[in-house]
């Protein structure tokens, strides 16, 4: 997770969303693949199909986390502040341009901009498993205990290997990744509602307690995330943990907006 953009590259995609700028840099389409390649080549029947299925998996990766910070972008915009974005090889970033007439500055706009992404994310995954259901279409939930909860699992199996893996891959990427998102780590968007939403309450050095209830949050999150062999994951939270720590001896957290 970075703190500022990440440098242009010459393979970059530029483009406008809803008159919002949006760079792609270069490096996330091969680390993109490079995490999904694993999930992909379980679903295929053969090593064709499973390239087949990493283009699917890259694009609904793309469009989801555009999803995300178009959310971001937007609360923002209803804010008064212009903001552009930026998808790289770890995700994306929201980043405003300047202050508009107003701008997000109250805690409780900054606590809605910070929830804008991942709520846009889970919106996503509702109206995907609301469409399976209307159509009379089993949905392969990504967590068995609520899909049987449910009766997600009933209904007609998918048509083909290919609809199926689209449905798996927008309900694993928009039900996980914002919920990873939501952990109260800063500079995570959780960690961010957390410190804002202590602002919004007039707690004294919302910051600096936000820091260190992600040192708890983050060794909590490595020790999940070791426990179920998620390597990547636990490397992850112990970097953001880390970082929190290093902010609770030096100061003023980097990532608080003046």
């Amino acid at each position: 997770m970075l703190l500022s953009q990440p440098q242009p590259t010459p393979f970059d995609l530029q483009f406008s969303l809803l008159a919002i700028p949006v760079r792609v840099s270069g490096w996330f389409w091969p680390v993109t693949a490079l995490f999904g390649w694993g999930l992909c080549q379980g679903l295929a029947d053969d090593p064709r199909q499973g390239l087949q299925l990493l283009v699917l998996w890259e694009l609904v990766v793309f469009v989801s986390i555009v999803v995300h910070e178009m959310g971001h972008a937007l609360a923002y915009r209803a804010f008064g502040q212009p903001a552009h974005v930026v998808i790289y090889q770890f995700g994306g970033l929201a980043v405003p341009d300047g202050w508009g007439r107003r701008g997000a500055r109250r805690p409780v706009e900054r606590l809605l901009v910070a929830a804008a992404g991942p709520l846009a994310q889970l919106a996503v995954a509702a109206m995907v498993v609301a469409a399976l259901r209307l159509a009379g279409r089993s949905v392969p939930f990504p967590v068995e205990w609520i899909g049987e909860r449910f009766g997600f699992f009933e209904g007609r199996p998918p048509s083909s290997l290919f609809g199926f893996a689209i449905v798996v891959f927008l309900l694993e990427v928009n039900i996980f990744w914002p919920l990873i998102n939501l952990v109260p780590v800063p500079p995570l968007d959780g960690g961010q509602i957390v410190r804002e939403g202590l602002a919004t309450l007039g707690i004294d050095d919302a910051p600096r307690i936000a820091a260190a209830i992600g040192v708890l949050a983050g060794g909590a999150m490595v020790w999940w995330s070791w426990r179920q062999e998620q390597w990547f994951m636990a490397m992850l939270f112990a970097s953001l943990a880390l970082s929190c720590w290093q902010v609770l001896q030096q100061g003023r957290p980097p990532w608080t907006r003046r």
